[in-house]
């Protein structure tokens, strides 16, 4: 008779997306993930699937914590200006002091050109992030916070592709200052 598969499936993910996080999608081992996870091989094929459905499942984990935390950020700002600025600080925060740096946007220099379905998964939530910053930015220029003359979707554009490129720079040069300096001049070009 087959043992009952008992774990709680939650913590196990949490724990697989650190492991992702820290070692990549290429540089996480299935014992990796098995050992983090406190399950074996066989009740992780039985309940998610193999490496790769369990790294989907990781990376909508992550996305979805993501999410909340940016919409929770944003409902205690004063005013949308502050909730730009505590979303630009939190993403250089992120780039210093985890060396893992974002697990979406290590993954899409990892694997997504060679993935469509990680691709889609990042498409989408860079879209949210894109939509999210937009209203922001909107809502600040109506308020006067803003530099006016830029469609809120190119400039929230401009801050996603700004912080991506912090995480290649932090890779490069370790350097806290340099991306507290960008992100710090980053607001400075988008405030009034």
């Amino acid at each position: 008779m087959a043992r009952n598969v008992e774990f709680n499936e939650e913590e196990a993910i949490q724990k697989a997306t650190q492991v992702f996080w820290e070692k990549g999608y290429n540089g996480a081992s299935l014992r990796d993930l098995t050992d983090a996870m406190q399950i074996n091989s066989s009740s992780l094929y039985n309940t998610i699937g193999d490496k790769h459905q369990l790294f989907i499942r990781c990376l909508n984990y992550y996305i979805e914590t993501k999410r909340t935390m940016l919409q929770a950020q944003a409902e205690s700002a004063t005013s949308p200006l502050e909730a730009l600025i505590k979303f630009i600080d939190a993403a250089s925060a992120t780039i210093i002091q985890d060396s893992s740096g974002c697990l979406a946007v290590k993954t899409a220099f990892e694997i997504s050109s060679r993935d469509t379905s990680i691709q889609s998964i990042l498409k989408t939530d860079n879209d949210f992030t894109r939509t999210f910053l937009s209203s922001l930015i909107d809502q600040a220029m109506q308020q006067g916070q803003v530099v006016k003359g830029e469609q809120p979707e190119l400039l929230a554009d401009y801050i996603i592709g700004s912080y991506t490129g912090w995480y290649e720079l932090h890779l490069l040069y370790n350097d806290p200052q340099k991306i507290r300096k960008l992100s710090q001049l980053l607001i400075r070009q988008i405030s009034v």
